[in-house]
């Protein structure tokens, strides 16, 4: 189920680093400006994977205990639901551009690039909603192919149109960094359109029509109960990110273009991680559902085992290419001097964050999402801003990349406690109530 995964996250990241490519040729200020939106833009798409993951965690459920009956009505809900409530979160993140970036230190010339951006990307958040989520009922269903496919074209599509739209081409204007904003709202239109149809005519896996109130409200139930922790928890990594782009700002524009840069080839580097963290969930939920739980350890177990060993190559791969990728996304030289800073610390600390990823998703995948949402709060605002902020204080940026691997480390331990002890319990309670049903029905034979 990863296998597919990997290939649509490969794509859709190199695309993803093709369009801060290209917005760091209009120079540093634009590619700075990009960079300050990235907490803002993870913020929405955080909402859409919350949702995703409650959409998977309950159609893989009742797949896994074979009651079938309600996953249509939940996927269409679902669905409706995450246009609703992201485009509420994009209408009100429209009016707050300005004060949010003012808040994290953007300085007024950057405001206008942050403007331009942000003014297009909104509307692309709400079409992103629906080729997310929709990309989860699949999914759900074991299907993790076809949602590679939809990833890798609407990747393609904004890097194709990115030069196009940046820098203008024929009777097409010059847009400048506003262009990437259109190329990627074009990307996603033309995704959302492709999965409804999927998922509607040919899978029929949701219903042609808008649900009436009462369905629309029984199916949102059911998804927020574990989207509404999910998306909480996912919203909270933008937030730090936000307070750590702020600390960043304190050392100029050319720390957080690097910042920016760095966080981008994250993305790349962790595209195994990411792939596992969709995948593994309908795994270890229909398992749940099925009671299965000796197949979710092992399956835990051996992602993190493969996790960290994969992660540990890559961090090999990034400190030893760093010279030459600072100098792809880096005309001046101290930003060059930065992004290699960053290689050569913060990717060591990948493969634990990997654990805390994939323990989140797993928690989220067996009906825990409080678990989730309480340890993102400890990795995230007991952990990692902490410890970063700490470092940064004595040792500068220096200090804070390495305060970033420390607290993945501590986090990391606390993840793997806490699933396991999670995963006993609900044997335990499973065994014990399985007792009492065998107990019960032995006395009735007999009274019989």
């Amino acid at each position: 189920m990863t296998v597919p995964m990997i290939f649509g996250m490969i794509m859709l990241m190199t695309f993803s680093l093709v369009d801060t490519y290209f917005v760091s040729l209009l120079g540093t200020d634009q590619l700075a400006a990009i960079s300050f939106t990235f907490p803002v833009t993870f913020t929405v798409i955080s909402l859409n994977i919350g949702l995703g993951i409650g959409t998977s965690a309950v159609i893989g459920k009742f797949l896994g205990s074979g009651e079938t009956s309600h996953a249509k009505a939940i996927a269409s809900g679902s669905i409706m639901l995450s246009v609703l409530l992201v485009s509420v979160l994009c209408l009100f993140g429209y009016w707050m551009i300005q004060p949010v970036f003012t808040a994290m230190g953007a300085s007024q010339q950057l405001l206008g690039y942050i403007h331009d951006y942000m003014s297009v990307w909104f509307l692309s958040g709400v079409f992103l909603a629906i080729p997310m989520v929709g990309n989860s009922i699949l999914r759900a269903a074991g299907d993790t192919k076809t949602p590679s496919i939809i990833m890798a074209t609407g990747g393609g599509i904004n890097a194709l149109l990115d030069p196009i739209l940046i820098f203008g081409m024929g009777p097409i204007p010059a847009f400048g960094i506003q262009g990437a904003a259109i190329a990627t709202c074009i990307a996603w239109a033309v995704c959302a359109v492709w999965i409804l149809y999927l998922l509607a005519v040919q899978r029929n896996l949701i219903e042609s029509r808008l649900l009436g109130f009462e369905d629309f409200k029984q199916a949102a139930r059911g998804v927020l109960s574990i989207g509404l922790p999910a998306a909480g928890a996912n919203m909270l990594t933008p937030i730090a990110g936000a307070i750590l782009t702020a600390i960043v700002a304190s050392y100029g524009a050319e720390a957080v273009a690097a910042w920016g840069v760095g966080s981008r080839l994250e993305s790349m580097a962790s595209i195994l991680v990411l792939a596992l963290s969709m995948s593994l969930p309908p795994f270890i939920s229909q398992n749940f559902g099925a009671n299965k739980f000796e197949r979710i350890i092992d399956s835990y177990k051996l992602s993190l085992k493969f996790v960290m060993a994969w992660q540990l190559f890559m961090f090999a791969v990034l400190a030893i290419t760093a010279p030459w990728v600072a100098a792809i996304f880096a005309k001046e030289q101290e930003v060059s001097e930065y992004i290699q800073l960053f290689l050569f610390i913060v990717p060591l600390g990948y493969g634990l964050q990997g654990i805390i990823i994939l323990t989140n998703s797993s928690l989220n995948a067996m009906h825990k999402p409080m678990g989730a949402l309480v340890l993102s709060i400890v990795r995230l605002f007991v952990c990692y801003v902490p410890f970063a902020y700490v470092g940064s204080t004595m040792f500068g940026l220096l200090g804070l990349f390495w305060g970033c691997v420390i607290a993945n480390f501590v986090t990391a331990a606390l993840s793997y406690y806490w699933f396991m002890k999670e995963v006993n319990q609900q044997k335990t309670i499973y065994e014990q109530n399985h007792a009492s049903s065998v107990i019960n029905i032995n006395k009735k034979a007999t009274n019989e």
